[in-house]
């Protein structure tokens, strides 16, 4: 548990020492330097406020984690308070115990001293909003207007790759395309297009998605393929290219999609960055949304995994964090925390009992479910991790990295079993068939590798076509 998180623990609702009485000033730990602002104007929750608790206060108190029960994710939770009672005393800021304790002048200073203080400016304003009565926001966020274009020819990174379950074919997500090759020969199938696809000014593109596609995943049968790109959702007929439905708006870029098990379910996930993050069930045969998480973690989600038996999901963000969820009820069931950085990935070992997540901190962490703690990390990678997955039924996982490399690993032992280089730049993706014969890697060049069996050196190379 990291130190912001015993410090909280603390704080609001734990029992503290009778030697240590919460008024007394932390030992050790001077307090934050206090400045006068030359301000005129109001101080603004949402333009001034809340960005300083999304960056120091939001790790622990936001989401499906709220230390002491002090939930910092809204202005609404923020007032209601933690298990101590209110944190905030409008018109009072000396009173307030958040303002105590983030001027380090009560115990349990916050953040503690392994994380980063706040700057004396930054107290100001809290201070000065608290002073002013802890106003909340005038009224709702008004997000800019994103006006999408076509990536340039030049800007062709593949950013997914998928399988079909029957192996004879790979669908490749490079730029704003979806297209399809023959997985044995890499020889070209059919590119998916959406015919009434257009730029705002009304000019016709062929492509599948306006915007880059950020994510795919092909049904369990075969039948659909699902691709995200910027607020929105496609569900196309695998067979004809045909859409069979849209789904819209989403808050930013659908990162992260998967299909149940049995492929009646998909979820899709994304969000925006330093938002809450965002993840929806919806049922495949009607697009209806089963659920919506209410803030499922503090920041964009990265990734999303069905347990084998279609009963659980994990997801995985920015905040990093991997959580569990029960299906198709959405209740919380788990957290893992550990990553030092973005959670990027995270993947169901067959059995239900093991998850594997892979970090921008450059590891991978092996999870037991029902300890519900960790199990060991994996490290050789030399930069961020950017996808893992379970390999079939077996204990092997496979991930690719930034630092040009893919690597398979026994999730298990932590043994590494192989490793592939030769990628020219970063890797996005990866795809493994169930039986481990096929895998695929890609990154921001465009070209797709295809690897058969243990081979060291790829059996075909799909370039970018010129």
């Amino acid at each position: 548990m990291n130190g912001c998180m015993i410090s909280l623990l603390v704080a609001f609702g734990l029992a503290v020492p009778a030697a240590d009485p919460p008024a007394a000033a932390p030992v050790g730990v001077p307090p934050i330097k206090i400045v006068a602002l030359n301000r005129k104007e109001p101080v603004l929750y949402d333009k001034d406020i809340e960005p300083i608790f999304v960056n120091k206060c939001a790790f622990c108190h936001s989401g499906n984690i709220k230390e002491g029960k002090l939930d910092m994710a809204t202005h609404e939770t923020l007032m209601k308070g933690g298990k101590k009672g209110p944190s905030i005393i409008p018109g009072k800021a000396d009173e307030s115990i958040l303002y105590k304790l983030s001027a380090k002048v009560m115990r349990p200073a916050m953040p503690p001293k392994s994380e980063d203080p706040l700057t004396p400016e930054e107290l100001a304003l809290i201070k000065l909003w608290i002073d002013q009565g802890a106003k909340a926001p005038s009224a709702a966020r008004i997000r800019p207007k994103i006006v999408l274009t076509p990536p340039p020819s030049s800007v062709h990174p593949v950013r997914a790759l998928a399988f079909s379950p029957d192996k004879g074919t790979l669908a490749i997500a490079r730029g704003n395309q979806v297209l399809l090759h023959d997985a044995a020969s890499a020889v070209f199938l059919r590119a998916f297009t959406d015919p009434a696809l257009k730029t705002a000014d009304g000019k016709p593109v062929v492509a599948a998605h306006i915007g880059l596609v950020e994510s795919m995943a092909i049904s369990p049968d075969g039948r659909y393929l699902a691709t995200g790109s910027f607020q929105e959702l496609i569900l196309w007929d695998f067979r004809t290219g045909r859409i069979v439905r849209k789904v819209a708006p989403f808050t930013d870029r659908v990162v992260a999609l998967a299909f149940s098990p049995d492929g009646k379910l998909l979820v899709a996930a994304g969000g925006a960055p330093t938002e809450d993050g965002e993840v929806r069930l919806l049922e495949v045969a009607t697009g209806k949304a089963l659920f919506d998480l209410k803030s499922p973690h503090s920041d964009t989600v990265f990734g999303v995994a069905f347990s084998a038996d279609g009963k659980m999901l994990a997801t995985c963000g920015a905040d990093k964090f991997v959580k569990t969820w029960e299906i198709p009820s959405g209740k919380a069931l788990k957290s893992f925390e550990g990553h030092t950085h973005h959670v990027l990935d995270v993947s169901w070992k067959a059995d239900g009992k093991t998850l594997a997540s892979a970090g921008a901190d450059g590891v991978i962490k092996i999870w037991n479910f029902e300890a519900g703690e960790q199990a060991r990390t994996l490290a050789g990678h030399t930069k961020q991790v950017s996808r893992v997955a379970f390999v079939g039924t077996t204990p092997n996982i496979a991930t690719c990295s930034g630092d040009l490399t893919v690597r398979v690993w026994n999730a298990d032992n932590g043994g590494a079993q192989r490793t592939l280089t030769g990628f020219p730049d970063y890797l996005h993706a990866l795809a493994v068939t169930a039986d481990g014969t096929l895998l695929a890697a890609a990154g921001e060049d465009g070209a797709v590798r295809i690897y058969v069996g243990t081979a060291a050196q790829p059996t075909k190379v799909i370039p970018v076509p010129q």
